[in-house]
């Protein structure tokens, strides 16, 4: 890893425990939290209360890449991963989130997937 990856990863992890001490996922509102890699994204539903994740979705789940094209950038992927957690949350009986975009800025996949989790009704 080079020296300016290096110091982007810290800066993001400190980005992260910033935003983290301000937003806490509760039974009543669990939170949604985002992780953005090169190729894919990742996101789960966390009550953290009991420490349990309670739903998730990736561009590498069987559900989601169903629902994938062959040629989606990859903003669009970021979408259908907004819209499934937002479907299966729903299912669960879960209506509110707190969003917590891992330290990532809010642009780009990170809105893509929050767009798409509020399409399916979800609110935060």
């Amino acid at each position: 890893m080079s020296k300016k990856t290096l110091k982007r990863t810290v800066m993001r992890k400190q980005r992260h425990l910033r935003v983290r001490k301000k937003i806490n996922g509760t039974t009543e509102r669990p939170r949604l939290c985002v992780f953005r890699s090169a190729k894919h994204i990742y996101a789960q539903v966390v009550d953290d209360g009991s420490g349990a994740t309670l739903v998730s979705a990736s561009t590498l789940s069987p559900d989601v890449k169903d629902k994938l094209g062959d040629e989606m950038d990859k903003s669009a992927q970021s979408k259908v991963v907004g819209q499934v957690i937002g479907q299966k949350a729903r299912d669960q009986g879960i209506n509110t989130l707190a969003f917590d975009r891992g330290g990532y800025l809010y642009h780009g996949r990170v809105k893509a997937l929050a767009d798409g989790a509020r399409e399916s009704g979800l609110t935060f």
